[in-house]
């Protein structure tokens, strides 16, 4: 299989403030780098939906002429408008289908019929999924193919952006970043009601204003495009919570933190910040392992545990995500998902 020749094929991503195109973005930037090569347009970033539609269309449809007949072709999911499509030309031409799932639908709740989505991911030869539970869950599901772990996204510099300094010294500002909305981050607004010892800095869409008070520990800090919010994130930790409440991360995005690698972590990460997580988040095992920040079981348990946390054990958890970030920022996680994956299609 390492003599097949290796295609993808680019397409048209919606500019977006709320970062939802960043990673298969970087995650085309990075096959490219690992040799692939597109066979499509070169990637577009055209803001009408109708437009880019079509440019994606003809800029599939022309891969799919071009694509070799027993190569492996490289996808990511979801693709809703194009993906049987593409499997349907690359099957006809004998290609082998690496598949990198960055949602799962199922999962997320947008999806009550999990046999419906499997059989879409059983036209894959490989899937890259984003860790071990989400693997073990796939099989439960019926998943046939084989599988390899992403372990963390990768989230890759602008041309010419460098990483910023990390923080020096111990301190209480913890950083959030993503949707701010009811719907996805309640939790939020139920943060005073602890008296935390720490200050909350929220940067994205749907922040709720009228449900803030004076004095409120959370302080809005505003909305940036992905590749310009690293820059502005400053603090001494980053927040990965969803949900509705407090205690724990429950509703859907709650539910589905226990299975996915959420994309912030990787940007707290570039940004040289330790992580604090939900401790049945399946990412807060890579957090533990790795001793790049702590999990907890509660945000009540928020304020007693950085009281207790040391200058030296702080500055031990800076200098591992400085070795992780630099692995995130390099595209390491995916190339070496991407080359396990090769390897499992002999």
């Amino acid at each position: 299989m390492q003599n097949r020749k290796r295609f993808y094929i680019s397409r048209n991503y919606k500019f977006s403030r709320n970062a939802a195109s960043k990673p298969k973005m970087d995650c085309e930037e990075v096959l490219s780098q690992s040799g692939f090569k597109n066979l499509g347009f070169r990637q577009s970033n055209h803001p009408s939906s109708a437009i880019g539609a079509i440019i994606s269309f003809f800029g599939i449809t022309w891969g799919l002429v071009r694509l070799p007949f027993s190569s492996v072709l490289c996808m990511q999911y979801p693709l809703s408008k194009f993906f049987g499509y593409k499997v349907a030309v690359a099957k006809l031409k004998g290609c082998k289908i690496i598949l990198i799932v960055h949602d799962v639908k199922t999962l997320m709740g947008k999806n009550k019929d999990a046999g419906k989505e499997m059989k879409r991911f059983n036209k894959a030869d490989v899937l890259i999924l984003h860790n071990q539970v989400m693997m073990q869950w796939f099989a439960e599901q019926g998943y046939k193919g084989k599988m390899v772990p992403l372990y963390l996204f990768d989230y890759l510099l602008a041309d010419g952006q460098e990483l910023p300094e990390q923080t020096l010294g111990q301190g209480n500002e913890i950083v959030f970043a993503g949707g701010l909305g009811m719907e996805k981050s309640a939790f939020l607004y139920q943060l005073d009601e602890l008296h935390p010892n720490f200050t909350l800095k929220l940067y994205g869409n749907g922040f709720q204003k009228e449900k803030v008070k004076e004095g409120s520990a959370l302080h809005y800090q505003g909305v940036f495009a992905p590749d310009e919010v690293l820059d502005h994130l400053k603090g001494n930790f980053g927040l990965v919570w969803n949900g509705n409440a407090i205690r724990e991360c429950d509703g859907d995005f709650g539910k589905y933190i226990q299975y996915n690698n959420p994309h912030k972590t990787s940007l707290y990460l570039l940004a040289g910040l330790p992580i604090i997580i939900w401790d049945k988040a399946a990412v807060a095992q890579v957090v533990e392992k790795e001793k790049i920040g702590f999990a907890i079981a509660s945000l009540e348990e928020l304020s007693e545990k950085l009281a207790q946390i040391d200058a030296a054990t702080y500055d031990q958890m800076v200098a591992n995500v400085r070795t992780m970030r630099n692995k995130i920022a390099n595209g390491h996680f995916l190339q070496e998902a991407v080359t396990n994956a090769l390897a499992e299609l002999g």
